[in-house]
């Protein structure tokens, strides 16, 4: 009995964080938004966003921690990762709305970089994002312990004022409210 059961169980015990090729495709998720219960926490408050380089496409480098000056909006992401897929939409949109008052980068965490954002960025036609990644993919791990998706909110100063770790309804007005707390 015993061992039917460790047969049956090892192949969850195999689970990568990132899942099979065909989970890429999640372009019918975007719209749904139902489920996205995910919480702010405020328990690292005050601490500084990290000095990590993420990089675009073409190369170009971004230092994280030098973006100090204005409210930052950081959301990690990956393509295969459905409420990840779903939130990008409304990240979007909420980079248009708020302008220069909030910069809001996204920065996939994709094993396979550019060969996965680009398409992705491309079906999407996003207005408002810029395509970041993290080129030694360990942000998430610094951030959410590898949780996907993680978004973290700091203020002019570089200082975090809160964090979601899951997935979030940023078209929401309780997400408004949330991001006035830095954006004066």
């Amino acid at each position: 009995m015993s061992l039917t059961v460790a047969i049956l169980t090892l192949p969850l015990a195999a689970c990568d964080r990132e899942a099979p090729e065909e989970a890429q495709q999640q372009g019918e998720l975007a719209g749904a938004k139902a489920g996205l219960a995910g919480e702010l926490d405020r328990s690292s408050a005050g601490e500084l966003m990290p000095a990590t380089i993420v990089v675009d496409p073409d190369g170009n480098e971004l230092n994280l921690a030098a973006l100090q000056g204005q409210p930052v909006l950081l959301n990690l992401w990956a393509t295969w990762c459905a409420p990840c897929v779903v939130e990008m939409p409304m990240l979007d949109e909420l980079a248009g709305e708020y302008g220069d008052a909030l910069r809001v980068v996204t920065v996939s965490q994709d094993r396979r970089g550019a060969e996965k954002v680009v398409p992705f960025f491309a079906k999407q036609d996003f207005q408002h994002l810029q395509p970041w990644m993290d080129a030694t993919s360990s942000l998430d791990f610094e951030i959410s312990g590898g949780v996907l998706p993680a978004t973290v909110l700091y203020d002019a100063s570089g200082q975090e004022v809160w964090r979601v770790v899951g997935e979030y309804d940023w078209s929401s007005a309780d997400a408004r409210v949330a991001i006035a707390e830095a954006v004066e």
